[in-house]
């Protein structure tokens, strides 16, 4: 069956249109929860399909792109699909379901009579709408739109209960959050009045006639806002504090996706819009201290959240890396490495959310004897860890083999010194899962120095657990199904970045040869105005010549 080209015109608005129109339906029907958990569901599994046809087509007829409400670029809004934002849109689509899934599971059996169901759910698909809308976004205003929509929602879901932890939280991330947009909003002033255009293609034609050092100067700007976004280092020191008091579900979102359209903006910026490489040894140094500071902050930490937390920070430092190397190979490890990050480390959240419900605690100095208590939470932590440590044959592994061989080839000092920075971070990254494993799962909670203490009962969104003694906790059962197969589909996906890597990576490939052929894009969205524009241009040169 051949699929019209023109279907992607149709596709392209949906991932953002129908999470829109469901919260508002979800929000109307906030006193009937079984209505409201089967909108969000039919909606979010929509958005996984459509994604997926979406990178269909887009590897199979190049970019595409939409003028909103038939006004033309640079005037109109431009959505544009291209095989980077379509691959961001399926991972990002698939994570987003497993976590409504497993939010759904753990509100139907913890109880979900006192929890805040009637809000978190429109608020998630506002939060789904946004990562979508940053992904097709093909102008810097429109950007700016979906990270302000995914930023509003992101500020009630981490305070969903208004504990202490959460607002004290929830206020920090909002200044940090609010001074990364005010910097997007002096650079977006200061790309127009450059180029008069704030449309991605036009400002990518416009900005080869700006002075240089005009040039890097606005590029140093979007780059702290989008820094500061994606937690590269020295701007990352809010997100240990701000994520881990989330609830599960919320952690594991964040975790997931929200740093990483803060590296799609990176490499968006970088590629279109200042391919010059004027600052790639800047985002060299970045990357290196990213990956060496977020690990070594992780083996100070005693709690797993955190841990994990910092270890996020880590392990945005080699997709940092890949951008600054400025080849066709380091963009193309990259973009294999953010899907296997999101992925990964969604699901490692999502296993901590497990332990918490079953444990009482997330704690290392209070767990022990997982890995007898349930050995199938022993195994869906395993694998994950042991993807995120890099041990061959997992998708870890391939994408650092990959960033580490691309920057062998770039062969500069600076590439080097991040070649052996990320072998190093490697290495530390698995011992600090080994260490996980070796306090949580292997020796006795007897052991632990505070194993007798725990959480009073597992809680869904409100926190408003308190400590006991272990003994004393009631039985919580068995892992409620909706919490585990979520997770095991998760880390199956995982695998599957492993036994199909070879056909994903080539679809990295061509991405990454995109990125560096900016023409595509720019010709996708320009079309025929575009080719006016160059033939004006060329009979403006003929003039002047034969004058």
């Amino acid at each position: 069956m051949t699929i019209s080209p023109a279907v992607i015109d149709v596709l392209t608005p949906l991932p953002v249109l129908i999470p829109m129109l469901a919260a508002a339906l979800t929000l109307v029907l906030g006193r009937r929860p079984r209505a409201q958990r089967f909108i969000t569901l039919v909606a979010l599994t929509a958005v996984v399909a459509i994604s997926s046809m979406m990178l269909y087509l887009a590897d199979r007829d190049g970019v595409s792109a939409l003028q909103v409400g038939g006004w033309d670029s640079p005037l109109g809004i431009s959505l544009v699909v291209d095989r980077l934002s379509a691959m961001m849109l399926v991972v990002s689509s698939i994570v987003l379901l497993a976590v409504m899934v497993y939010s759904i599971g753990q509100g139907i059996r913890d109880g979900s009579e006192n929890q805040p169901v009637s809000i978190f759910l429109p608020t998630y698909l506002a939060l789904t709408a946004g990562v979508c809308n940053a992904f097709l976004a093909g102008d810097l205003f429109n950007l700016f739109v979906g990270f302000e929509v995914l930023l509003a929602a992101s500020f009630v879901l981490l305070t969903l209960g208004a504990s202490a932890d959460r607002v004290r939280a929830g206020v920090s991330y909002v200044m940090v959050s609010m001074v990364s947009s005010l910097i997007f909003l002096v650079g977006i002033a200061l790309v127009y009045g450059a180029t008069g255009t704030l449309n991605l293609a036009h400002i990518a034609v416009r900005m080869d006639d700006i002075n240089p050092g005009t040039r890097t100067a606005i590029f140093a700007v979007l780059l702290v806002a989008f820094g500061i976004k994606a937690a590269v280092f020295p701007l990352s020191t809010w997100l240990p504090d701000s994520y881990p008091t989330a609830p599960a579900p919320v952690t594991a979102v964040f975790a997931g996706l929200l740093t990483k359209v803060g590296v799609y903006a990176i490499i968006r910026a970088h590629t279109l819009l200042f391919p010059d490489g004027s600052l790639d040894n800047v985002l060299m140094v970045c990357g290196l201290l990213t990956m060496l500071v977020g690990i070594l902050g992780s083996i100070a930490q005693s709690d797993i959240k955190r841990l994990l937390s910092f270890t996020l920070v880590s392990h945005i430092g080699y997709m940092i890396f890949g951008v600054a190397l400025s080849t066709q190979s380091g963009l193309s490890g990259s973009i294999y490495y953010v899907a296997h990050h999101i992925l990964v480390q969604t699901t490692l959240f999502l296993v901590v959310g497990l332990i918490e419900r079953q444990a009482g605690s997330s704690s290392l100095r209070r767990l022990g004897g997982l890995a007898a208590a349930s050995p199938v939470l022993a195994i869906v932590f395993l694998v994950p860890a042991l993807n995120l440590g890099g041990i061959p044959p997992f998708s870890g592994f391939i994408g650092k083999v990959a960033l580490l061989q691309a920057g062998s080839e770039q062969g500069s000092v600076l590439a080097w010194l991040l070649v052996a920075g990320g072998t190093v971070t490697s290495l530390l990254t698995l011992y600090v899962v080994a260490r996980v494993w070796t306090k949580a799962f292997w020796r006795a909670r007897a052991d632990a120095p505070e194993g007798d203490l725990a959480d009073n009962s597992p809680s869904a969104l409100l926190d408003d657990s308190s400590d006991i003694a272990f003994g004393d906790r009631e039985d919580v059962g068995r892992m409620p199904a909706f919490m585990l197969i979520p997770t095991i589909g998760l880390v199956a996906v995982g695998l599957a970045m492993t036994v199909f890597a070879g056909p994903i990576i080539d679809i990295s490939d061509r991405a990454a040869a995109d990125l560096r052929d900016r023409s595509m894009y720019i010709d996708a969205v320009r079309g025929a105005e575009f080719v006016g524009d160059q033939a004006a241009e060329q009979a403006r040169e003929n003039q002047e010549g034969t004058r």
